[in-house]
């Protein structure tokens, strides 16, 4: 049996990791999507990074895939895609995934949101809808 960080390894050994930096000079381009695959109760505890995508990580091949009844148009157009969790290890293995499907010009935030956050980067709060109070 292989551990998780094993498939990690694996992952990190064939797959583009970009550093916040790297990521942040990439934002507003044309074609380039920054893709939040935390959970939503992440990302209503400490936000997201300005303008991304959320897409749960056991969503994110049939969101992507234009033959599956759950593709999302957010993916037309797209030329680079920056995949990011919370530690980057969700993100390692979702970008390998991408790359068997055939998806080119996909790469992982190396050290995740976290890493993001740690450099002071821009940030976005996403409400919960359900601590909204209705009037």
């Amino acid at each position: 049996m292989k551990t998780a960080e094993q498939l990690m390894d694996e992952a990190n050994a064939r797959v583009e990791r970009i550093t916040p930096t790297d990521a942040n000079a990439l934002r507003g381009q044309d074609g380039v999507l920054f893709v939040d695959l935390r959970d939503i109760r992440e990302l209503w505890r400490s936000g997201t990074i300005a303008g991304a995508m959320s897409a749960p990580r056991g969503m994110l091949e049939f969101w992507i895939d234009p033959e599956c009844q759950y593709y999302r148009k957010d993916f037309d157009g797209v030329t680079r895609i920056v995949l990011f969790c919370a530690s980057a290890w969700r993100s390692a293995l979702a970008a390998r995934d991408l790359q068997d499907m055939g998806v080119e010009n996909v790469c992982h935030l190396e050290g995740g949101y976290t890493a993001w956050v740690d450099q002071g980067l821009e940030t976005s709060p996403v409400k919960n809808p359900y601590l909204e109070k209705s009037g």
